[in-house]
């Protein structure tokens, strides 16, 4: 079984927009886990936590680990995700985007 990373925007003005953006990327990994991925899920793993420098280190351990990345919609908007995306190009990872 493939170890997929869900990659995408988490941060928003109001709290209503990071829900809304933990909403999306758990959409996507309900379906990942359907379509035979294990899927790895950081906006379910710290959500609502207060932000903190040190998740985006913690996520780019997990990216390494991982054989695949999915980039959600609008990733490119996301310094994190965009941090990740390049750890996954340097690591080899399959790279798939949301259509």
């Amino acid at each position: 079984m493939k170890v997929i990373y869900v990659s995408g925007k988490y941060r928003a003005k109001t709290i209503f927009g990071v829900a809304l953006n933990i909403w999306k990327a758990r959409r996507v990994a309900r379906r990942l886990w359907k379509d035979g991925f294990a899927v790895l899920c950081p906006h379910l793993n710290t959500a609502f936590f207060k932000e903190d420098s040190a998740y985006i280190h913690g996520d780019c351990e997990f990216v390494k680990r991982c054989d695949a990345i999915y980039m959600l919609k609008g990733w490119q908007n996301s310094a994190g995700a965009s941090i990740e995306f390049q750890v996954a190009r340097e690591n080899g990872l399959e790279i798939h985007f949301e259509g």
